[in-house]
């Protein structure tokens, strides 16, 4: 009974470390957020920062499946991930894109929404992004990306990260342009500072000491 509590976490001895329990249902719970928060997103056919911002615009300009290249333009960043972070961090980031691919996918099939303002839906998708981000990074998680190879490039090169970001962003929206309205952009822009502030404001590893 004392090993069935500690593996679930119920009674955890040691607060600073997660059980592989835990692990679990944080990254499941994570990943079922920042799906739902990515389904608002394309509902209303707008995008977001990041690499999930990339291919929504590869989606809306090609059609191909956003599941599948929210998948594939990570794949690239986890050979940086395993030389910066280590395999626990990559496996787990590995683990929670497949999960939030597989699930942008079948959402749809048990959940409908018919009509939703584009403001609103640009709010509730960077508020419920941020919420996932946040249990994915208690978990020592992510959704990989773009903030790896920021810092690297921060590392090898001496650019700040968050300039890396904001650089990447900055092309992600412009090339927004190229497959959807200024006010399609101009939401998408206002769920991405919601994201970013939301993220900005509640994650901070001097707050938090979890580490596995």
């Amino acid at each position: 009974m004392a090993l069935m509590n500690n593996m679930l976490g119920i009674w955890n001895n040691n607060p600073a470390r997660h059980s592989r329990a835990e692990d679990v249902q944080g990254i499941l719970c994570g990943t079922i957020i920042a799906a739902l928060g990515l389904y608002f997103i394309s509902t209303v056919g707008l995008l977001t920062s990041g690499i999930a911002g990339l291919a929504f615009v590869v989606h809306y300009w090609t059609g191909w499946n956003f599941g599948l290249l929210f998948f594939l333009l990570n794949m690239p960043f986890y050979i940086l991930s395993i030389k910066r972070v280590g395999w626990d961090f990559t496996l787990k980031t590995f683990l929670s894109v497949a999960l939030t691919s597989l699930l942008v996918n079948v959402q749809g099939r048990f959940l409908t929404i018919s009509s939703i303002n584009p403001i609103w839906g640009a709010i509730l998708g960077g508020v419920l992004l941020g919420f996932g981000l946040l249990a994915l990074y208690r978990h020592r998680a992510s959704l990989g990306g773009i903030g790896i190879l920021a810092v690297f490039i921060q590392d090898r090169f001496g650019i700040q990260a968050g300039l890396v970001q904001l650089a990447f962003d900055v092309v992600v929206m412009a090339l927004a342009f190229t497959v959807v309205g200024p006010s399609v952009v101009g939401y998408s822009i206002i769920g991405a500072v919601v994201l970013n502030l939301f993220v900005l404001i509640n994650h901070r590893s001097d707050r938090y000491i979890a580490l596995r």
